[in-house]
């Protein structure tokens, strides 16, 4: 379904498909933006590493991010189900998964949410013909809170522990390719689990103690900056600005000041899931950075955290700006180019044709060529005659 925050897709075949399903994933997302960003500040200037530390309003961050957001996430699937029911439902199964693992449920959100809702939907269909008059908010309620109820503890018991051996399989998958020596091919993993919001469970989870490891016997780690490379993300977002839908351009000057200087790298998984070929775009600029930073020798000493281009230097080690510095940017740059040629630079922005050449070519008209009259003449050549006889 078509949101404000998201483009309609038309068409039909597997590109459509997955487009509608990323737009699915990112309508449940892109409403709740001011959350994100609410968390964002206050994770970049309140903990340890912020701008103004303060532990006090530090502790805002675990339950902001392991609580607040997937509910939001998982309510708003629901209400895009089944309404305000759907919402209410969705939301309580999502305690479920939230309770249910130990990493952040914003994957689990996205489905135990819209699924409960899903399942109400077609209980009410069902009691609606057998309620007899007066019963109504009782059966309602009712439905509602045994539908919500068993949702959440399927999410405790099944969903959210699923979701979470995902996450550990992922870890797992790029632990191999780094103990193999095959970084740059990394990024085929970290990229599409951080648009699945899997990131801190790969970066702290995985990268994060072996770079630890490696810094300790070498002084700087490469490992530190697989994940947290702000260089994609940024790339990606400034294709965004200059070749994205119309209606979406002005949201990203204020998702790159939050991701590029506050380091909050969640804020552009939503722009790559609402067009999924895009993640080939953060693909191809993370692996970019990756191997940048391998011929350049460059690492840093402790992670970046958030992963801002402020907390990127802090950790430098003395002498190894240059490698790091050069990574984010061809990350960016490789990102930026992949990203404008899938948008269509401007030209597949997804939104309404505009002008009567454009009009034309999304009629079928793509010859570049005036509809023509029986006899040949365009209707531009014919309406003199017409008006003569």
């Amino acid at each position: 379904m078509a949101t404000p925050y998201t483009p309609t897709v038309t068409g039909t075949g597997v590109r459509a498909a997955i487009q509608r399903f990323g737009g699915h994933l990112a309508g449940m997302i892109m409403p709740n933006i001011g959350a994100f960003i609410a968390w964002g500040l206050i994770t970049a200037l309140f903990i340890p590493t912020g701008w103004v530390p303060n532990e006090t309003l530090a502790e805002l961050v675990g339950p902001i991010i392991s609580t607040l957001l997937p509910v939001l996430i998982g309510y708003t699937g629901g209400r895009m189900v089944h309404a305000q029911r759907g919402a209410v439902v969705g939301a309580v199964a999502t305690m479920g998964v939230v309770v249910g693992a130990d990493v952040p449920m914003f994957l689990g959100a996205m489905i135990v949410g819209p699924l409960a809702a899903f399942i109400l939907k077609y209980v009410d269909r069902f009691t609606s013909e057998r309620t007899k008059a007066g019963f109504e908010m009782l059966v309602d309620n009712f439905t509602a809170g045994i539908v919500g109820g068993a949702m959440a503890v399927a999410g405790v018991l099944a969903i959210g522990p699923v979701v979470e051996r995902v996450t550990e399989v992922a870890g797992s998958g790029v632990e191999w390719l780094v103990s193999h020596s095959l970084l740059p091919i990394a990024s085929v993993i970290i990229e599409p689990a951080k648009v699945l919001f899997l990131n801190n469970a790969i970066n702290h989870g995985v990268l994060g103690p072996l770079g630890v490891a490696e810094s300790v016997k070498d002084g700087k780690s490469i490992l530190f900056m697989l994940e947290s490379n702000p260089g994609p993300g940024l790339g990606l977002l400034v294709a965004y600005l200059l070749f994205g839908p119309r209606s979406l351009r002005p949201s990203t000057p204020a998702a790159m000041i939050i991701h590029f200087f506050g380091g909050i790298h969640e804020i552009y998984f939503p722009y790559v899931l609402m067009k999924p070929r895009l993640i080939l775009a953060v693909i191809a600029g993370g692996a970019s950075g990756v191997l940048t930073f391998l011929v350049t020798g460059a690492g840093l000493v402790a992670t970046p955290s958030p992963g801002s281009i402020f907390a990127y230097l802090a950790v430098t080690p003395k002498g190894g700006w240059f490698g790091v510095i050069a990574g984010i940017v061809i990350a960016a740059a490789v990102s930026f180019a992949v990203a404008a040629a899938l948008l269509g630079f401007g030209r597949a922005s997804g939104d309404q044709p505009d002008g009567p050449a454009a009009r034309a070519a999304a009629s079928g008209d793509t010859d570049g060529n005036e509809n023509r009259n029986a006899t040949g003449e365009t209707a531009g050549q014919s309406l003199p005659a017409a008006k003569e006889g």
